[in-house]
């Protein structure tokens, strides 16, 4: 369970404003001390994450946020970090003071949890400390929320039963591969090991890949760049190639047009958001004018080098194709903007370190700024002039 990346949990948010009890709800649920309590009003400032297994879904992570009614400057941009957050929530809990009783600040999240179809659950906590007749009152108001006390520990068990109730009735993600490829097949994994590859390990999207494989009984032969050719003169009837997309051109030309290939960030593209709207937004390649802002978007952080694929190999190569020059602005993590207006095209990475509703969201946000999205192994795929082959798999 402590092995599971965050990008593969159930993201369960709490907002709601200052000194609410959200933080001691957290403590609640979780049964342990994972955010600081305090009378004072903002006592969370940056987001406070849980990870734990919440039987009998699996591994889940809480994300506890500063108030909504954060005061000041700084308790602005708290507010603003707090709402980012709402991007990559399935469920969210939105804490109400059971003597502060806010439709107004509700009613504001409630539109935020619309626009990114975000299911939630009001809680009304601190009923411990207020009147059975005020109970009779909210219960009535409120005939769908559940109150509890966090610190009596009364209905939280309820909330809890409520929450897994919730987290059953959202959609699935999809397998990776499984359901491309057939129990039993053949799927060769094409790793190249460069100065980017760390050393003694594999990266996320080629581990969760194997894993998939794994679990949908599928063979997966994993090799490098430079024992393709041999991989596949041992091997009869493989189903699929899935190559790192830096090397596509030199792997395509070694796979048989009888066999399907695809690359891992393509495999991603689908698995995380939606493939065909991220195909689609390359074809704004075509138009880019000279001089044209470009976004590159990577959800880790790591050390650049000459061979990075989002600051370096990208960019130059598409300048190299399209023969002019873009302006490139790089945003890494959570750091997203939602003003996108000055941008030509959105360029961004597979995802891997995310969950399928941050790019959900990510992508809605450029359609709704009218501005085109896709991600590194279409592009890659789109310049080498080898796409239609790539997303064959998943017509």
């Amino acid at each position: 369970m402590n092995n599971t990346p965050n990008s593969n949990r159930i993201v369960i948010s709490l907002y709601g404003k200052r000194n609410a009890g959200k933080s001691s709800l957290l403590n609640a649920l979780t049964g342990q001390e994972v955010s600081i309590v305090s009378p004072t009003k903002g006592t969370t400032t940056d987001p406070v994450k849980k990870a734990m297994e919440l039987n009998p879904i699996g591994p889940v992570l809480f994300i506890d946020t500063a108030g909504i009614d954060d005061e000041g400057d700084l308790g602005n941009l708290r507010i603003k970090k707090s709402l980012e957050t709402a991007r990559r929530t399935n469920i969210a809990l939105y804490v109400m003071d059971g003597e502060d009783i806010d439709e107004d600040s509700f009613g504001n999240m409630e539109l935020i949890f619309k626009k990114y179809n975000i299911p939630y659950i009001l809680v009304i906590n601190k009923m411990d400390i207020i009147s059975k007749d005020q109970i009779d009152v909210l219960g009535k108001k409120f005939p769908e929320a559940i109150l509890v006390s966090s610190t009596t520990n009364e209905n939280i068990d309820l909330l809890k039963s409520r929450l897994i109730e919730k987290i059953e009735d959202t959609e699935e993600d999809l397998p990776i591969v499984g359901d491309l490829v057939p129990y039993g097949g053949k799927v060769i994994l094409v790793v190249p090991i460069d100065k980017q590859a760390p050393k003694g390990r594999l990266i996320l999207p080629q581990v969760q890949v194997i894993r998939d494989c794994l679990d949908n009984g599928i063979k997966a032969y994993v090799v490098r760049d430079t024992e393709l050719e041999s991989a596949l003169e041992d091997l009869n009837d493989v189903d699929l190639v899935i190559t790192d997309s830096q090397i596509f051109k030199e792997v395509e030309k070694k796979v048989p047009k009888d066999i399907l290939l695809t690359s891992f960030s393509i495999l991603f593209a689908r698995h995380k958001g939606n493939l065909m709207e991220l195909a689609s937004g390359v074809k704004a390649v075509e138009a880019l004018e000279d001089g044209a802002n470009i976004l590159i978007a990577e959800n880790c952080t790591h050390n650049t080098s000459h061979e990075d694929i989002g600051r370096i190999k990208i960019p130059t190569l598409l300048e190299k194709k399209t023969g002019k020059k873009f302006k490139f602005v790089f945003r890494t993590g959570y750091n997203f903007s939602e003003d996108l207006s000055k941008y030509s095209l959105v360029i961004h990475c597979g995802g891997c370190m995310v969950n399928r509703k941050e790019i959900e969201s990510r992508i809605q946000i450029c359609k709704e700024n009218g501005v085109p999205m896709t991600n590194y192994g279409i592009l890659l795929a789109y310049l080498n002039g080898i796409l239609d082959r790539c997303i064959e798999i998943f017509r």
